[in-house]
């Protein structure tokens, strides 16, 4: 559907009607102003409105209706394409929910698409329209205020994971018997989510800073510089969450090892000390006639105590070797 429509004409908008024909017809008609419409989930018919007022390309238009887009930035004509993946956190579940937002950049218009339920582009709206100074440099300011709140976002899925990675730390290395293979999986596949929405976003963040693509003004590349310093401050944070998981996983598999390891020796042990008792039962319950002490007054006793004895002896070897 159709969120919103603005014209804006020096840093300020203007009181006009919210649909994207008014916002057309004005940038028409006023050659200082720049309109900026955003759709969230439209249907084929609602994009082909705006594409056919803004006269947007037809592949661009084919890839914003279709969500899970790779993130890029690409140039049509006189107009680039910007396309972002959106990130949030769902920590009961350990898990990292995605979206998209397409952001169509002209001359004199702004279109942005995005699909999934987070990110939501109001706030950044309302934030920068209180911001004339900014909102002056005309389209690429809403690209930047569309940017900043998208990579804002990541920073912030990022520490809710990295207080997820410091509790499997500490369960891997805490002294009760945990199963944490399972949770460090999920936690290591969402991080390559992330990495899948972020890394791709450091070229051009770095083109935007330095004025290499066209419809962002040299004046305008500062406010860039700010956003690819943070793309590349939360793509490490990232790159180092997925190491420490997977480091993690390889000491929770040693971990697992090394306490099967040690429950086989204390198994081994019982047999062992179960083992004497028994042979000894097993010799003198051969029936023969001519075994020693079986006609013996004491020699019932003389063999539980030879079996205690033995049992002890092995029980305290054990024990000082570590294996009880």
């Amino acid at each position: 559907m159709i969120v919103d429509c603005g014209v804006y004409s020096e840093g300020v908008r203007q009181d006009l009607p919210r649909d994207p024909e008014t916002v057309a017809q004005a940038i028409d008609d006023d050659g200082n102003c720049f309109g900026w419409v955003g759709l969230h989930e439209p249907s084929a018919e609602e994009m082909r409105r705006v594409q056919k007022l803004f006269d947007l390309h037809e592949l661009a238009v084919e890839d914003a209706l279709k969500a899970h887009q790779r993130p890029k930035v690409e140039q049509y004509g006189e107009s680039i394409v910007v396309v972002l993946r959106t990130l949030w956190y769902v920590d009961d579940q350990d898990a990292v929910e995605t979206g998209q937002v397409s952001v169509f950049v002209g001359k004199r218009y702004v279109v942005t698409v995005r699909h999934g339920e987070g990110a939501a582009l109001t706030t950044a709206r309302k934030e920068l329209e209180e911001r004339a100074s900014v909102l002056g440099h005309g389209p690429a300011a809403v690209l930047w205020a569309i940017c900043d709140s998208v990579v804002d976002g990541y920073e912030l899925v990022a520490e809710a994971v990295e207080v997820d990675v410091d509790e499997v730390e500490g369960s891997v290395f805490s002294h009760e018997r945990t199963s944490d293979a399972e949770r460090i999986y999920l936690l290591k596949r969402e991080v390559l989510e992330m990495l899948r929405a972020i890394t791709p976003l450091r070229e051009p963040m770095e083109s935007f800073a330095h004025g290499e693509i066209p419809l962002v003004p040299q004046d305008a590349a500062p406010f860039f510089r700010d956003v690819a310093d943070h793309v590349n401050r939360v793509a490490d944070q990232t790159e180092a969450l997925d190491v420490l998981l997977s480091s993690a996983l390889n000491a929770h598999l040693a971990r697992v090892s090394v306490q099967q390891n040690d429950d086989m020796r204390r198994i081994s042990a019982w047999v062992a000390i179960v083992a004497a008792p028994t042979m000894i039962a097993g010799i003198y319950g051969m029936n023969f006639e001519n075994m020693p002490e079986l006609r013996w007054y004491y020699g019932y006793f003389a063999c539980l105590a030879f079996m205690a004895l033995v049992c002890t002896t092995l029980y305290a070897t054990f024990r000082r070797a570590g294996w009880l």
